[in-house]
């Protein structure tokens, strides 16, 4: 077995070295190798030196990167808190390599935002909908406020009585969830709402990806 698994990583960098252009400005292309390597263990990834990176450069690739992610993250903090969809992250990241720089799909962002995240400077990923959120403070969130922010996704905001119906949670718990996330940054509240209080996340309010808005301008948009 061994044996074979060393053949297929020498033919593996016989491929590499053949198509190593479109392993770089394809970001398919990409992924379906990072998928051969994932089959005997290899990560291109691992290290910034040896055979992978020099011979592909894919570690300078993710190390660009991932400052890219950083920059736009930052940019973004003092509206969302630190969190992001990784549907406007990756919009954003791709604006701003320009039109010219080789491709880069949600999957490499993915790749990237793991090695960020390794590096133990707050960065990780909270699956919501089908996709993630981004987050880049090093927040403690927990597996009740995961939930808080799944609820919130359709709509872009929550209330107390939705996520004590929903959850069937108690109002103590709720409350300390939500102003978990008031103290984070990570949400809005407005008091002005009809009915009751609504807190709403910025990172899921699709009108907000597009521009920096109050919660006074929030709460007009909302039909």
């Amino acid at each position: 077995m061994s044996k074979q698994l060393e053949t297929f990583k020498t033919h593996l960098e016989e491929f590499a070295s053949k198509h190593k252009q479109e392993i770089r400005k394809s970001a398919q292309f990409r992924v379906q190798f990072q998928d051969m390597c994932a089959t005997i263990g290899v990560d291109p990834l691992a290290s910034g030196k040896g055979f992978w990176s020099e011979m592909l450069g894919v570690g300078d690739f993710y190390y660009e990167l991932g400052v890219q992610i950083i920059e736009v993250c930052l940019a973004l903090k003092h509206r969302n808190g630190g969190l992001i969809t990784l549907e406007e992250l990756h919009q954003r990241v791709l604006k701003g390599r320009g039109k010219f720089a080789q491709d880069v799909s949600q999957d490499d962002l993915i790749r990237a935002i793991k090695k960020l995240k390794a590096m133990g400077n707050g960065f990780g990923m909270i699956p919501v909908g089908g996709t993630y959120l981004v987050q880049s403070v090093p927040a403690e969130l927990n597996m009740d406020h995961t939930v808080v922010l799944q609820l919130a996704e359709k709509k872009g905001f929550v209330t107390v009585s939705e996520i004590k119906t929903s959850l069937k949670w108690e109002t103590e718990r709720t409350c300390h969830v939500l102003d978990d996330l008031l103290k984070e940054g990570l949400a809005w509240l407005d008091g002005q709402a009809a009915g009751e209080p609504q807190y709403w996340l910025p990172a899921l309010f699709s009108e907000l990806c597009s521009r920096d808005v109050t919660p006074e301008e929030a709460s007009e948009m909302v039909p």
